[in-house]
């Protein structure tokens, strides 16, 4: 072999050996290493990095001993442009016949930093179904309440345990009737003697009901099944799912368990919360496995990052879902701004069968 013909073979392996190096914080579930930080936390922001690797590649297509390795990661990012398009460029199905249209909204109160003011603006102005409220305590809950004088909201609050973060809130259309609260206890032995009742419709109705900090529930922090009424077999979920932090990947895994065994139930299922997980996230897709999809990505938003909502739109993910199963036709899918909370609020709609 000649100097030349080695120098190639050399430029090439080098080129692959790049490569390869570049696709690991892209796609780290092909080394299975999705699990591992920071490769858990780095790929939460695939669609940005691809970005970067492609204009990378046209920087490296300036050196001429580059240009192998410069058109292997322009490729690549070009290969997961492709598959992430379908997320921003796929059109809500219109409701079929026969269903009714629900709609969701989910906004992270930031323990209570979000102005409960705007909070109640966009429920007057969107008249959602179902309000799911991470990180909203009973207080929090009443004080938004406060501001929707008039309308008719059944509240109820969820606190897995003395962490404010763990406090997921409620709130429900009367229109959806006299609906049931509940949540999965890891030891209903356990569960506080004071049992949740159905608060009577009202907007700061004083009778609306707390549970917790009681009992933990399967889920890291707390959760809300709302049930009954005119919901039909339909039931209307609250999550809040633990954070993959660097320290607790596991428990973050855990929480997506749960949300793994809702959507393989059969039940016919919409989940709204801050999942803490995008779709690039291995974990993620495979809780919702073949049974559930988010609703933003089947409507053509799936692009439309939520946290953390204080950056430009280039360096937001999304990570605040609405989920639906089968059986529930996904809609459209917004996101909106509100002062004090990290997360911006996210209002879908959603098609689900008549009772």
């Amino acid at each position: 072999m000649d100097t030349e013909t080695a120098w190639n073979v050399r430029r090439v392996l080098l080129s692959v050996l790049f490569l390869l190096i570049v696709a690991l914080p892209l796609y780290p579930e092909l080394y299975g290493l999705d699990e591992v930080t920071p490769f858990t936390q780095l790929v939460s922001f695939r669609p940005q990095l691809l970005v970067l690797v492609f204009l990378l590649g046209l920087v490296m297509l300036l050196r001429w001993n580059w240009r192998i390795a410069a058109g292997l990661v322009i490729l690549l990012s070009l290969t997961g442009g492709a598959l992430i398009a379908p997320r921003d460029l796929s059109n809500p199905d219109p409701p079929p016949a026969g269903t009714r249209v629900l709609t969701v909204m989910v906004a992270n109160v930031l323990g209570g930093g979000a102005d409960a003011g705007e909070v109640a603006r966009l429920i007057r102005t969107h008249r959602p179904d179902l309000v799911s409220l991470p990180e909203a305590q009973g207080d929090v809950r009443q004080e938004i309440e406060a501001h929707l004088q008039g309308m008719q909201y059944y509240g109820y609050t969820q606190q897995a345990n003395t962490a404010v973060e763990s406090a997921t809130s409620v709130l429900v259309s009367a229109t959806l009737g006299s609906v049931q609260f509940e949540s999965e206890k890891l030891d209903t032995d356990k569960v506080s003697s004071q049992r949740p009742t159905t608060p009577k419709p009202g907007a700061g109705d004083p009778r609306a009901q707390t549970i917790g900090p009681v009992q933990q529930t399967t889920t890291q922090f707390g959760h809300v099944i709302v049930t009954g009424g005119n919901l039909g077999k339909l039931r209307l979920i609250a999550y809040h799912g633990y954070p993959p932090l660097p320290s607790a990947v596991t428990t973050w895994k855990q929480d997506l368990e749960v949300v793994k065994g809702w959507c393989s139930s059969g039940a016919e299922t919409v989940l709204a919360g801050d999942f803490n997980a995008t779709t690039d996230h291995a974990d993620f897709r495979d809780a919702l496995g073949r049974h559930c999809k988010s609703v933003a990505p089947s409507s053509g938003a799936g692009l439309q990052g939520t946290w953390p909502a204080d950056r430009p739109v280039f360096f937001r993910t999304q990570i605040d879902h609405v989920v639906v199963s089968e059986g529930v036709v996904p809609g459209k899918f917004s996101t909106y701004e509100i002062d004090g909370t990290d997360h911006r609020a996210i209002i879908a709609t959603v098609a689900v069968p008549k009772s």
